[in-house]
């Protein structure tokens, strides 16, 4: 099945250009409902999924959870069940991203989808970026931020997705020979980008 996956900075837009792009081609979307999936099936919380999806953990957390891997009990005085390991998540995620395009045509918003799907014929693979400044403004204004606190949000977000992917597949997340359109939508606009992978996709998918 035909997949388009929109990798993205923060404050770029990119959920909500896929969901143009999804609305326009009629394929189904995978974006947050991911998250949803991927804790039902681990059996956790929503916000221990989302706290930990595409950013590594700090080391706090890895001294953590190799104490708890040695000794759960140390930290409650009794036997625990421990959280999913990083690998745990990525697996889960995956099956879940698989799944979803078996079933149609599909477009999948971040997670790594375009390492998770490997090199496919079928795939469309789209990175959305800005200048910072355009970035801070809309994170400022998405999450009412000042200016200041904005950008501190943008710069460590965007840090912590390019380590996450170099961790986990060993590639560079800003790399463009990873995707086949870099769009600015800062300069473009969402329609106007979501309208360019439009086109592609129409044409190279039929």
């Amino acid at each position: 099945m035909p997949l388009i996956t929109i990798s993205r900075m923060v404050g770029a837009g990119g959920a909500e250009l896929a969901a143009r792009v999804a609305a326009l081609l009629g394929w189904q979307l995978v974006d947050n409902e991911l998250v949803d999936s991927v804790a039902q099936r681990l059996g956790v919380p929503v916000a221990e999924v989302v706290e930990r999806e595409e950013r590594v953990p700090s080391l706090g957390q890895r001294i953590a959870d190799a104490l708890a891997l040695g000794a759960p009990e140390v930290f409650t005085g009794r036997p625990t069940t421990l959280p999913p390991s990083e690998e745990r998540i990525l697996e889960v995620t995956a099956n879940v991203i698989e799944e979803a395009v078996a079933a149609g045509p599909t477009v999948v918003v971040g997670r790594g989808a375009q390492w998770v799907l490997g090199e496919r014929d079928d795939s469309l693979h789209v990175f959305c970026y800005a200048a910072r400044a355009e970035l801070t403004a809309r994170v400022a204004t998405r999450l009412s931020l000042s200016r200041k606190d904005a950008e501190k949000y943008v710069l460590e977000s965007n840090r912590q997705r390019e380590q996450y992917v170099r961790s986990h597949w060993n590639r560079s997340w800003l790399a463009q020979e990873n995707y086949h359109l870099c769009l600015n939508t800062g300069w473009l606009g969402i329609d106007r980008a979501a309208s360019i992978v439009v086109q592609v996709a129409r044409e190279h998918f039929g």
